[in-house]
């Protein structure tokens, strides 16, 4: 099991619909009997390459990325390794500053609310690079900052709704979360540099930035708040994990785990169905952040309708500092994890989006009108209408086939849910069921998923990938109970974990290669684990593309680079102990999932430092460079290498000093480990990857 619980391990979900590891064992049952005739054995399945499988049907396999770099080993060090022939630079680390005027980090945590203002957020996580007019060496890094780490961002004798907890803590924290805009310039081909003057930069935060609630939600009685009686207006965005960007130069952010923000100072407040289904707290809120005692928006008494105003996609237009970012209802409203743009054969925008937590589900956004390339303004409303699809996963076994089938649900007041009833008969409004999308998905049957977490789709095959990161526990009595009666598998001949403590990447071919349709067929690209290491059996043994070589455990960020290239980041356990034995730190891989020449194969591309998350990935047009985000190094609480006699206040650099040290980065001043975004590039300079 994992060695550490984050909230999104408890699961909120009643459903009683067949959950994906139950439709998983049944087709690793069939491919087993399909491919060798033999009933009951495991390696079969284990044994095939995917790639040379059901993607041979779609791949064009005239020009197939190839992959030349070597292999990097794993690491336990608290600095980056890259391939040989590779470079890397940290740039952008949390506290560096954002504009010309902001305040040199100090080190110590004693910055207020007013210098974070003006500083880089902290935690960064989704990234795209926007180049300046098609240059490779020039334009706007925006990023993600999902959350903020108390022990190293508060300074010695501040405690979290303790001694020395104030407003202005709370608005520091509120500053250091949300989305930062940086202009960045490659300098003499050499380094690459903040242009602290631009009139670009700009944090978009969780304190300081009006934004607009766009869409069926705006406006609705459940939007409403004292500060804003029309429910359109909303100030701050946070728990920004992943993202995604249109071909119109907007960014979309994705809020993920923004109940942990809300509580109550009140005693003896029940929780509605509304906000158990969502996990919001009518106590107090989570430990890290209790901003609820100095910021009402966040008392769900005080404003009992504030949660439902986050949790949404928010677009941004980076090159226009003075807009608004819009809060885009029409997407649904969840546990938003990433947003993979698509286009459908006749135009429609195709949005792609995972619910983060146990059990939950996999969604769609088709536009309700059309894009057009050669008027890009007139695509800036494309997001604000459309219909909202969940997917139900079925194993396909009328046909045979080595695929598992699965259709998309369309939630709309029409559609019919599996108690007979259309949608109408329990939701008011279209806006109100946006706003308790998780329940409306419950009522049509969508299918329980292991945590949906990053999806990406190939440029070339169009096939859509999700990593599913992990799942601590399925199939005992005790879990039946605690998940509401979801049903789950227990120990069975195909699947023989009652805990998944590695994950796997789930693959779809949408019917005719249309990202509109309204039907699928799926598979496993890569069940991850461990081929010689595992607490309940060799399930991975005599797989090809797993190796001693490229362990990993909890895929969560995804990516295709324009060639396909598919590059996985991890965050997972990276005790390197037991079942994670010879894994090491978080890391990221790239693999080719086609047929060619690299069959398959995964490599290790880069390790990352002690407690680190390896997350958000970009590239400059050309491919060159590489721009990947350090989230929280140094991380206590989730390794058992951490001193467990040190308090991370008195001694935050204990666990790890980075970046300071790594690289010739001198600029830590020995205060405690930052969040950085670290570019690579080739030293021959040829496309990275390749």
């Amino acid at each position: 099991m994992q060695l550490f619980l984050d909230n999104d391990d408890f699961p909120s979900n009643p459903s009683q619909q067949t959950a994906f590891n139950e439709l998983l064992a049944t087709q690793l049952s069939r491919r087993t009997v399909l491919k060798t005739g033999v009933v009951g054995s495991t390696m079969a399945f284990f044994g095939l390459n995917c790639a040379a499988q059901a993607v041979a049907q779609t791949t064009d396999t005239k020009s197939l990325a190839t992959m030349s770099f070597k292999g990097v080993e794993a690491s336990t060090g608290d600095k980056i390794i890259v391939p040989e022939g590779y470079s890397y630079q940290v740039i952008s680390r949390w506290g560096d500053p954002l504009f010309a005027n902001s305040p040199k980090w100090k080190g110590d945590a004693t910055e207020d609310s007013a210098a974070q203002a003006l500083q880089v957020g902290d935690n960064h996580d989704g990234m795209t690079f926007f180049p300046i007019d098609g240059k490779a060496d020039e334009g706007l890094l925006v990023r993600n900052h999902e959350y903020i780490n108390p022990a190293y961002i508060f300074p010695k004798g501040v405690e979290v709704a303790g001694e020395g907890w104030n407003a202005d803590w709370v608005k520091k924290s509120q500053r250091a979360q949300g989305v930062s805009v940086v202009h960045i310039r490659l300098d003499n081909g050499k380094k690459w540099q903040s242009v602290l003057d631009s009139r670009y930069n700009r944090s978009i935060n969780a304190h300081d930035t009006e934004m607009v609630i766009v869409g069926p939600a705006a406006g609705e009685d459940l939007m409403k708040t004292h500060a804003d009686p029309t429910g359109t207006v909303v100030y701050g965005t946070f728990g920004n994990c992943g993202n995604g960007f249109t071909p119109w130069n907007t960014y979309l952010t994705c809020e993920e785990n923004v109940t942990d923000y809300f509580g109550t100072t009140k005693e003896g407040v029940k929780a509605d169905m509304h906000m158990q289904r969502y996990g919001v707290s009518s106590k107090a809120s989570d430990g890290d952040y209790r901003w609820e005692l100095f910021d009402k928006r966040f008392d769900v008494v005080e404003e009992p309708n504030e949660w439902n105003r986050h949790g949404w996609i928010v677009e941004i237009d980076p090159f226009d500092p003075q807009s608004k970012p819009k809060k885009l209802t029409a997407l649904g409203h969840f546990k938003h994890e990433n947003a993979a743009f698509a286009v459908s054969n006749d135009g429609h925008v195709v949005i792609y989006m995972g619910d983060d937590q146990r059990s939950e589900y996999i969604y769609k956004f088709v536009s309700k009108n059309k894009y057009d390339a050669n008027n890009q303004a007139a695509n800036r409303d494309l997001l604000n209408e459309g219909t909202l699809y969940v997917a139900q996963f079925l194993d396909g076994a009328t046909k045979g086939d080595l695929k598992g089938e699965g259709k998309w649900i369309a939630l709309t007041l029409d559609t019919v849910g599996v108690d007979g009833k259309k949608l109408a008969e329990h939701f008011k409004t279209q806006g109100e069921l946006l706003v308790k999308t998780r329940q409306a998905a419950d009522l049509v049957g969508a299918t329980p998923m292991d945590r949906p977490e990053w999806v990406a789709v190939h440029p070339q095959t169009k096939e859509v990938y999700v990593t599913l990161t992990n799942n601590s526990d399925r199939g005992s009595d005790k879990e039946r109970k605690g998940m509401g009666g979801v049903k789950h598998p227990g120990v069975d001949d195909a699947n023989p974990r009652v805990k998944n403590p590695y994950g796997q990447i789930v693959r779809w071919n949408e019917q005719d290669t249309d990202a509109a349709a309204l039907s699928f067929t799926w598979d496993v690209y890569l069940l991850v684990g461990n081929p010689s290491i595992h607490p309940e059996g060799n399930l991975m043994a005599g797989t090809a593309n797993m190796t001693s070589k490229n362990l990993f455990n909890s895929p969560d960020g995804l990516a295709f680079d324009k060639d396909g290239r598919i590059w996985i980041q991890t965050d997972g356990n990276f005790s390197n102990t037991g079942a994670y034995e010879g894994m090491g730190n978080n890391q990221m891989l790239v693999a080719v999932p086609q047929t060619g020449s690299t069959e398959g194969e995964i490599r290790r591309f880069m390790v990352g430092p002690s407690g680190c998350e390896i997350t958000g990935i970009t590239f400059t047009p050309d491919q060159k460079f590489v721009f990947v985000n350090i989230q929280h190094p140094g991380e206590y609480g989730k390794h058992p290498r951490a001193p467990k006699e040190v308090n991370p206040q008195d001694q935050p650099l204990a666990f790890s000093q980075w970046p300071m040290g790594d690289n010739e980065d001198t600029e830590n001043s020995g205060g405690r480990p930052r969040a950085a975004t670290v570019v690579i590039w080739r030293d021959d300079g040829g496309i990275v990857g390749a």
